[in-house]
């Protein structure tokens, strides 16, 4: 006698459910992909189309026959736009094939697809970028416009040497409130004034350069009078950094602004990584060598730290890290040297940190006298 055999009840092991979502973003269109992770829904809207977003996003709960306050998880590729779209509602990983297909309805597939995956464990798929609030991101304005007037002021005392030096004449410092007055009495190789339309020209170059230097300088003042009065924790971590002998406004402005601020790092190596100065070594078969850093984090305080590297070597002769650096690169060549700095800065950026988030600072270092 045949006994009939039961059909085994499903095991109900259903995880949370999302609506996940990725976004392509370009300059004319969007492509968003949804999914319930297990079926796929693709649309297009206009860049910055928010309430058509909105529109989609309940069509794709109604699609998937998702609850309404289902939760949605989402992602895209950080980039030019930014974080606003994160705050409304973080690349692509890429076939190393020297030939793929790439179009948006790919691109945003893809990472959908990643983007479940992550939301299923597998956590070191990607790096997600810290989103900062929006008062730490306002705070980067004034330290990242003071750069782009820097630069703009070095090329314009440029041209105007530059426009001076082909008629012989030279001057150590266009940006001199009197520079005009001393314009009139300069004489070129054969003892001519400068003619009438170069020296136009120059007064030209020169009012936009005194421009430039006084909006530098409001700048300069802003930031003073902030930190007259920090009430914020960034301005304080400003000040805590002015301490150190050998770190000035510009360096310790940066350094929070950008860095060490808002950004929370759990370890020594984070902080190395993000400032792209952690080294990339290939190991294959039988080739083993040193590729150099990897450069993949904030160029601005990579550069920064590297300086301040230099900085500290001066004015910190005394400390711990600056022994360490002269006793294995110090008596090195240059290139030995150069290679030395940039483990120097890592070191001294780990030992910032360390500094802000402890209050430990620096073995041997000096402490500037409080006014």
């Amino acid at each position: 006698m045949k006994m009939a055999q039961e059909t085994p009840s499903a095991i109900n092991n259903t995880k949370e459910a999302f609506l996940y979502t990725a976004f392509e973003l370009s300059n004319t269109k969007w492509k968003l992909a949804f999914s319930d992770g297990n079926k796929f829904r693709l649309v297009s809207i206009e860049s910055g189309d928010l309430p058509r977003l909105q529109i989609e996003l309940e069509n794709a709960k109604k699609r998937f026959k998702l609850d309404e306050d289902i939760r949605v998880v989402s992602c895209y590729e950080a980039g030019r736009d930014g974080f606003w779209l994160h705050r409304y509602s973080a690349s692509i990983e890429v076939d190393r094939r020297k030939r793929r297909a790439k179009t948006d309805r790919i691109d945003a597939s893809k990472l959908l697809r990643m983007l479940m995956r992550y939301n299923g464990g597998e956590k070191k798929l990607w790096a997600i970028v810290r989103v900062p609030s929006v008062e730490d991101e306002d705070a980067r304005h004034i330290g990242r416009e003071l750069d782009v007037l820097k630069r703009e002021r070095t090329s314009k005392r440029n041209r105007i040497k530059g426009l001076l030096i082909q008629q012989g004449l030279r001057v150590n410092n266009p940006s001199n409130k009197k520079f005009l007055q001393e314009l009139t009495s300069f004489r070129t190789w054969d003892g001519r004034e400068v003619s009438t339309d170069l020296k136009a020209r120059i007064e030209m170059e020169y009012k936009r350069l005194r421009l430039v230097e006084d909006q530098i300088g409001i700048l300069e003042k802003e930031k003073k009078e902030r930190l007259k009065e920090p009430n914020t924790e960034s301005l304080r971590k400003v000040n805590q950094l002015l301490l150190l002998r050998g770190i000035g406004s510009v360096s310790s402005w940066n350094f929070v602004m950008e860095f060490f601020g808002w950004r929370e790092f759990s370890n020594r190596k984070e902080v190395g990584a993000l400032a792209g100065l952690t080294p990339t070594p290939y190991d294959s078969g039988g080739s083993v060598h040193e590729q150099g850093i990897s450069k993949a984090g904030n160029k601005r305080i990579r550069a920064l730290s590297v300086e301040i590297a230099w900085a500290w070597l001066r004015f910190q002769p005394n400390s711990k890290l600056s022994h360490w650096y002269m006793k294995k690169f110090g008596h090195g060549g240059k290139r030995l040297r150069r290679i030395g700095i940039v483990a120097l800065a890592r070191q001294l950026l780990i030992a910032l940190w360390r500094y802000l988030e402890n209050g430990v600072v620096p073995e041997g270092a000096c402490i500037k006298p409080i006014a």
